[in-house]
Formats: structure tokens, sequence, C-alpha cells
């Protein structure tokens, strides 16, 4: 039967562990001096060496003929280690044996001495699977073990064990395996297995296993299914990567805020089963990489990138600013934390694209305050070029005026277009204040500007509150009853209340209250009003109340 490569490559001793050097000569050690511990927890990422250093230290302290704290893998022992036959080392997950009973039975077995080997080894993976009753179970024999028995015990998540395990074990945290290890180990493994491995294909290998040599091995195998001269594009296809080419279009069109091309690639990405994830996965490794040749000098004693590869990434960094890539990193971010959520992982990551190509839809703090930052710097240097284009100003000497006329001009067009806004009520609208009703006041030299719509202004007596009230009783009895008495007045599209009841303001300003009030309005009438407390207008006297005020200050110059 085939073996898996990374199966048949596992270490054998501690010698051929690759990229852990600070703990298999610790381990080695303390076999040599015999000083060997009764309690082991290794914690690491996935595929650093955790369950084949438990493995081998196993079979070390049981070997017949151990050489420098190696076991010898020949004496009866450690063949029988290897294929099972040794019942001494027990192997336990966790994952499927956390209950308090299954370590009761380990317990109890603990206790019966060896058969075969010098120690009892319990090699305990994803110990942090055990429920809590099961850890009060473990502490016990870790308190006061028995002299034949070790534990070894395996976990990710160190974080989500207890204090007290923690405080009985040897503990050993296992590093991801640097991308210069990973690559020697995959061009020693394909040298012996007679594949033709190219440098580009064993670095892009790397990366894509993050420090997990067992992942790039499992890849490796993936390739040699494709084609036995495994290629950067070999390794693409096997591990459906979108590669740096696609990668490097996404960001000029990112560049060049062109959002159709962008959405384009995407889709021709998803066509050719593309996983989403993983483009969105890369795209955020790329974005990093650009970050990292910005701000770093030797940047390619960080990044796993060919020479030619690192000179693209610096060329296309210069045309990013740094404020803008971390902006882009974020929403990526984002996305990839959306997308393993999403069912269609496909639409967070175009949505992603075209708040990366066209700022002006995303209503975020970063993008608010990086558009405000390029308005800032178009008024300091008084280029109104994409303002000014479209308002054609004649040509006038007087360069302050026609900033201003530039200026002015679309905030007008912009206020113009909110008033004549009519939407679904947001909160922002049921709890902004309704305007103050003005006195109709007549004067001589200033005629009132009429309103845009509804009442041109004037404060008149709502002919329909009584229909409202009827509606307000059906879906909201205590507002009604707080309403009794109450009248109603229209101004533009207001609806204003009057009312000597002081718990009225309080009513209004909640939010529940307030939607079933306008709620009752829009199917009286069928039209969305806003709605506010109604305040009696101020009396004014015929007088100019400047006359006043001019005859002060004429007494006070007299005196």
């Amino acid at each position: 039967m085939y073996r898996v490569l990374y199966r048949k490559w596992r270490p054998q001793t501690f010698e051929e562990v690759y990229g852990q050097p600070h703990i298999t000569a610790t381990l080695k050690n303390e076999l040599v001096s015999g000083r060997v511990a009764h309690a082991y927890l290794f914690t690491g990422s996935r595929g650093t060496g955790k369950t084949t250093c438990a493995k081998i230290l196993s079979k070390a302290v049981n070997c017949l003929s151990p050489h420098d704290g190696d076991p010898c893998n020949e004496c009866e022992i450690c063949r029988g280690i290897d294929n099972g036959s040794v019942l001494d080392v027990i192997e336990i997950d966790a994952a499927s044996n956390n209950g308090v009973d299954n370590i009761r039975d380990l317990r109890d077995e603990a206790n019966f001495t060896p058969v075969k080997a010098k120690y009892r080894v319990y090699i305990i993976d994803e110990v942090h699977m055990l429920s809590t009753g099961a850890f009060n179970a473990l502490l016990k024999i870790l308190e006061e073990p028995p002299e034949h028995v070790i534990f070894i015990l395996a976990t990710t998540e160190v974080h989500k064990l207890p204090a007290t395990i923690l405080s009985r074990c040897q503990r050993f945290d296992f590093k991801r395996i640097t991308p210069e290890d990973i690559c020697a180990r995959l061009q020693y493994v394909a040298e012996h297995e007679n594949i033709t491995l190219d440098e580009d294909a064993a670095a892009l290998i790397a990366k894509v296993a993050d420090g997990a040599l067992r992942d790039a091995l499992s890849l490796l195998d993936r390739c040699c299914a494709v084609d036995e001269h495994i290629t950067s594009e070999v390794v693409t296809k096997s591990a459906g990567l979108a590669g740096r080419d696609y990668l490097m279009r996404l960001s000029e069109c990112i560049i060049k805020k062109d959002c159709a091309s962008a959405l384009g690639i995407i889709n021709e990405l998803h066509m050719n089963s593309c996983d989403m994830e993983r483009l969105c996965s890369e795209f955020m490794f790329h974005l990093r990489d650009l970050m990292i040749v910005k701000t770093v000098k030797n940047a390619d004693s960080i990044l796993i990138a060919t020479d030619d590869e690192l000179k693209s990434l610096k060329a296309l960094a210069e045309k990013l600013p740094l404020e803008e890539l971390l902006y882009d990193l974020n929403i990526i971010e984002d996305t990839f934390s959306q997308i393993k959520r999403s069912s269609n992982k496909r639409i967070p990551l175009e949505m992603a694209f075209v708040k990366l190509c066209s700022e002006s839809l995303d209503s975020e703090n970063d993008a608010l305050l990086r558009r405000i930052s390029a308005l800032e710097a178009k008024l300091a240097s008084g280029n109104f070029t994409a303002v000014s284009s479209a308002v054609p100003v004649e040509n006038n000497p007087k360069a302050p005026e026609q900033i201003k006329t530039a200026v002015s001009e679309p905030q007008q067009q912009i206020k113009a277009e909110e008033m004549k806004k009519t939407s679904e009520p947001q909160k922002a609208d049921i709890k902004e204040k309704a305007p103050e009703p003005k006195a109709q006041v007549s004067t001589e030299h200033h005629a009132p500007a009429p309103s845009p719509e509804g009442t041109n202004g004037e404060t008149v007596p709502f002919s329909r509150w009584a229909e409202v009230m009827d509606e307000l009783q059906k879906v909201d009895a205590p507002l009604h009853g707080i309403l009794n008495g109450a009248s109603g007045y229209e101004r533009d599209n207001f609806i204003l209340i009057k009312s000597e009841n002081p718990a009225l303001s309080s009513f209004i300003k909640q939010d529940t209250h307030a939607v079933l009030l306008m709620k009752a309005i829009f199917a009286v009438t069928g039209k969305r009003y806003k709605i506010g407390l109604y305040k009696a207008p101020e009396q004014h006297s015929g007088k100019d109340p400047l006359e006043g005020l001019i005859k002060k200050i004429n007494d006070f110059k007299n005196s």
C-alpha cells in the first residue's frame, strides 16, 4: 500500500527533526543525563513536529541501546513501538476521549507496571479538548505519578489548559518551521523520491505551508500526482492558488480605481474553480508583502520571493501610499473574516474590491478621513479642477471669488437634493429635533423665502390628527394615552405635536414609540413625515428691535 510522503518521511530520531533544535537538544541532554521528567507538554501550531517528537521520546526512554539520546530504531522495543505490538506506549486522542470516565480508566491502567518496556508512556494529543472533570481527574495522577509512567501532552491551544496542569509539566514551545528549513527538507525528499523540484516551486510550497512541514509534504505529494517535474505553475494549480500575476493585476485595478476589471478578474478565477477564501488570503498576504517592501529596507530578509518577484513588488509599492496600503489591508482582513461565515464566498470578496476601487461607497471612519485629507490637500494647493469642472466659471481676475463660487455652488446643490429626498424613517430622522416654527412677522424690507415643499414654511393645524389618533390606539396604547388631549400641526414635512403632558418629550425620544407614531401617520396620509414638538411662536412688537439698541449706544456715548 502506498504511504503518503509525510508518513513515509516522518523523522525517526531527534537529529532528523527540522526546525526545532532548541527542543531536540534539550530532550537529548535529559535522556543522556537520565533526568527524565514524568510529564511533558508540547505546544505549537500544526505540523511543527509535536506528535513526532512525542513518539521519538517514547522510543528513546525505552530503547535497549540508545545512541546519544536517540533511539536505535533496531531493537525489539523500537520496532514494537513502530508497529504497535508494544502496548506500553498508548496514544490517546483527547478530542474523542475527553470525558472524565476516560481519564479515570487511564488512571487505573497507569498503576500497572509495563509489560515489555521500561516506562508506560501516555501520549495525549489535543489535550485542550478534555472536559473540566477530565482535567481534574488527570491532575491527581500528575501530582503523584507512579515511577514507571510518563505523560506527554500535545496541544495547539495551550491557553485552554488549566494553570494547575501547566505547572506540573515541562513545557516545550514548538516554533513555526522557517521557509529555508522547509525548502531544504522538500529538496531532500524530492531527491530521494526521484522528483524534479524547482527552487521557486519549493519556495512557493513553503509559503503556502506557513511554517507547517507536514502541510508542505502533503502539498508536494499532490503536485507529484500532476507532474514529476514540479514547477511553480504546477504548485499554483495543485494548491488552487491565484498566482502572483493575478494578484499584481488586482493591485493595478485598485491603483487605477478600475472596479469593472477587478470584478472581471475575480469572475475569471471563480470560473477556473479558484477558492475565494484562498484568493482572499493570498491577496491579504500580497498586501502584507507590499507593506513590508514599503517599510523595511532589507525586505528580502523577511519575504519569501524570487528576485524578479521582489522587483515587481517594489515597483508596485511605489504607486501606493502607505496609508492606502494599510486601509486596503484592513478591508481585506475584515473580508476574510466575513468569507468564513458566508454561504456564498464570492460576494463578500466582490464587495471588498468595489469598496477598494470606489472609496466614496465606503462610510467607515478610515475611508472618510482619507477623503477629508485629500480635500484638505486640494484646498492647500488651490487645485479645484475636479469640483469646478461641473460648474463652468467665466474668466475672472479675482481668484478668491472663483474659488468661493466653485465651492459654494456644489454645496447648494447638495443641500437642495437632500431637501427633496423622502426616504424611509431612520433613527437619525427620529431623533432629529423639529425646527421651531417662526412667527409670521410682517416686515417691509425682507419677505420670507418660500419653502421647497409642503406648507411653504407655515405652521397650520393638521386636519387628520383625529384619524392618526385612532390608528395609534391600535398599535401603541401607552403613547395614545400620553397624547390624549394633544393637537397636531403641520409644517412642511414635519408633524408638530402640542401637548401639556410633560411625559410626551421622553416618549417621543424613544425609538419604538417614535417609529410607531410615524407609521400611524403614514397609514393615514400615505406620506412620510418627521415628528417634533410644537413650540408657540414668540410675539414680537411692531417696533424695530434695532431702535432700542441704537438708543442705548447713543446714551452710552453721551454719558
